[in-house]
């Protein structure tokens, strides 16, 4: 889906697997949520460890309060007729505005939504306005407002501000907005240096080449394939494109610590790309991607699944602010900033990312605003060319797919979903150890063979859940006597994963 607030607490399905999110996930992202746990129970999620079974319990706005003031409480499943199916509200679209849905999203958030599901500039502007005048309100009750890119997430205290009479100014307030397209927002032109195909995102290919799949479309090369998968000419095409797009901040925090979510403005730089599947497990701070038809820098290191372009400088500053980062404002962009990248070098860049925690690199910036009607001009003068990119584009997209098909990579995708052999149905020779999974995850790698001699504390296996990855050691020393998994296969807690026989084995059989 289109990237849309993030609840703490909610169940967030990452493809098959469902993810409990905490106060430290990501505040939005393009993942479906179906459910939040109630504020009265997520001291839970702090208590859970791998193995933990978690089972859910329906209950209602009145149950949920009563847990708020008795946390300790055991809930009981609310089973009565599901009345509203969580939609507290709709308004039609009119002629000066879209939709509206308002949706609940836990017992402590009111997440607003606009028109289809679709990208579209101006519901991305009607969120910010609903937004801006939420927070003149001031309102007692109301801890944050976070844009996605067609909704708007209000989280509140529910004892100080109970959902329905924030559902009543929300819709009493949207219906005063002005009509879309009068909506003109603040906008610099923030200028900021990319290394293209900087050495830092070729390790993070070359690991996950050596590490999770060499034969991945999008390997040796993410821009060669974004070439492809666009219709485009050269891989000079791409860089072309890259440089000269403008690319509209639409949201902050995607891969956290104010990551900015953009999109070209001009139709016709609108790269897509499909992410890696399985997602790689590490990527450099700030590398720069393109996942879907959005760019993103990513925050800080760790996993990550957007196609690289390149790297910039810090977008986050965890310690004083200074230069560049305002006081007070950790974060280096602001919702309708406009990035217009120029090319360095990757020594440079490395400079300039010294300075800029230092203070001394302050990227070019150029007030303006950003108006709806003039950009909706814009594409109209300019809708046969937009319409010929879209159409190349749509083709080459298709010829990829059709060539992943013919390479057997959906079959492969079905086949790495197979659930490897309970640990039940395994015999272990005597003096031996079954290694097990401890918690749900996917193959990444397996670091030994039939017949190797290990040392206990020696990796056999990699598993990846949620990103990241964990080695799986020998318990002990022994002889690796069967393998029960392949990369790809989807484990549990439980799961047998090796079978070790005792070293005297090898001694004997010598």
């Amino acid at each position: 889906i289109h990237d849309t607030p993030y609840s703490v607490g909610a169940v967030d399905y990452t493809g098959d697997m469902p993810v409990l999110l905490g106060p430290d996930g990501p505040s939005l992202g393009g993942f479906v949520c179906p459910a939040t746990v109630v504020t009265g129970q997520r001291w839970k999620l702090g208590q859970l460890r791998p193995g933990d079974t978690v089972r859910f319990v329906p209950v209602t706005t009145e149950s949920a309060a009563a847990l708020r003031r008795a946390p300790a409480t055991a809930p009981r499943a609310d089973r009565g007729p599901v009345v509203d199916g969580g939609v507290l509200a709709r308004l039609p679209e009119t002629g000066t505005r879209p939709s509206v849905t308002c949706r609940r999203s836990g017992d402590d958030n009111l997440l607003v939504e606009y028109g289809p599901m679709q990208l579209d500039l101006a519901l991305r502007m009607r969120v910010h306005a609903l937004a801006e005048a939420l927070a003149a309100l001031g309102l007692d009750g109301v801890l944050d407002l976070t844009p996605g890119i067609r909704s708007l997430q209000i989280q509140t205290d529910p004892d100080l501000l109970p959902q329905r009479e924030l559902l009543e100014v929300v819709l009493r307030v949207e219906e005063g907005l002005p009509a879309t397209d009068e909506l003109v927002v603040p906008s610099r032109v923030v200028h900021l240096p990319l290394s293209w195909d900087d050495p830092a995102t070729r390790e993070a290919i070359e690991r996950y080449v050596a590490g999770v799949r060499d034969d991945a479309p999008w390997c040796p090369s993410n821009i060669e394939f974004i070439r492809r998968v666009n219709g485009l000419d050269t891989v000079d095409d791409v860089y072309r494109t890259v440089f000269d797009a403008e690319y509209l901040v639409l949201g902050l925090g995607d891969v956290y610590l104010g990551a900015p979510v953009a999109t070209p403005l001009d139709p016709r730089h609108r790269l897509v790309t499909t992410k890696y599947n399985p997602a790689r497990t590490w990527t450099a701070e700030n590398s720069v991607g393109i996942g879907g038809a959005y760019l993103c820098v990513y925050g800080m290191e760790g996993p990550g699944g957007y196609q690289f372009v390149g790297r910039t400088t810090q977008v986050w500053s965890p310690w004083r602010q200074r230069g560049a980062f305002e006081p007070g404002k950790p974060w280096l962009m602001r919702f309708f900033d406009r990035i217009k990248w120029y090319p360095v070098g990757a020594a440079e860049l490395l400079e300039l990312r010294a300075d800029i925690v230092s203070g001394r690199f302050v990227p070019r910036t150029e007030e303006g605003t950003f108006s709806l009607a003039a950009y909706r001009d814009f594409l109209d003068d300019n809708a046969a060319s937009i319409a010929a990119f879209r159409t190349r584009q749509s083709a080459a997209f298709a010829a990829e797919r059709d060539a992943w098909e013919a390479a057997g990579e959906f079959a492969r995708a079905e086949a790495a979903a197979e659930v490897a052999v309970p640990a039940a149905d395994i015999e272990v020779p005597e003096g031996g150890r079954l290694v097990e999974a401890d918690f749900t995850a996917c193959v990444w790698q397996v670091n030994v063979e039939v017949g190797d001699r290990v040392s206990a504390g020696q990796q056999l296996v990699a598993l990846e859940a949620m990103k990241m990855e964990s080695p799986v050691a020998a318990p002990s020393d022994g002889l690796v006597a069967e393998i029960l998994i392949r990369p790809g296969s989807q484990v549990e807690a439980g799961t047998a994963l090796v079978v070790l026989a005792p070293v005297e084995s090898v001694a004997v059989a010598s």
